[in-house]
């Protein structure tokens, strides 16, 4: 299996938005969010792989980046799954990634530091994290199998500035 993990893209200010009283879980990309994000979906279409199922945390933000993802590489199945919201044990995706072929390439849109503790507990196998998205970031992972904690191979971790020039 190979897993496509991606930080979802610049989003409207925290504390700006709290001021609005709306729910943080609503929070949307902004207007130069968007247009970036645009730019590193076409690097990551051209880097490949292109996913076979995107996964996605069910945050505004991030659903709005995986759907400029899915216009990218064509359409691509999307499901929204609970198990990639920031508060969640990153064993609570292992399971979910355990009913997908092994043969399989998947994305997943998420959050940090929820990506970060999930990158460093699927390559060490080990809690906390030594990796760090930045937003619109991506890392590529492979498995000899099922996914396992301690068990990925990093293949590549790109900036979103890198994959934005990879599309240009």
């Amino acid at each position: 299996m190979k897993l496509l993990v991606i930080r979802h893209a610049i989003a409207e200010d925290r504390n700006t938005w709290a001021r609005t009283g709306e729910d943080d879980t609503l929070r949307p990309l902004t207007v130069a969010g968007r247009k970036k994000m645009r730019a590193v979906a076409r690097g990551l279409a051209r880097v490949g792989p292109t996913p076979d199922l995107l996964a996605t945390s069910p945050l505004t933000r991030a659903v709005e980046t995986a759907d400029i993802l899915d216009r990218a590489y064509g359409r691509v199945d999307t499901v929204v799954l609970e198990q990639l919201t920031p508060e969640r044990h990153p064993a609570d995706l292992l399971g979910w990634l355990r009913t997908c072929a092994t043969d399989s390439t998947v994305g997943v849109v998420g959050h940090e530091p929820h990506l970060s503790d999930l990158l460093s507990w699927l390559l060490t196998g080990r809690e906390g994290s030594f990796i760090q998205l930045k937003k619109g970031g991506a890392c590529l992972l492979a498995f000899q199998g099922n996914a396992r904690a301690g068990s990925a191979m990093l293949r590549w971790a790109l900036t979103p500035a890198q994959l934005r020039r990879l599309g240009s």
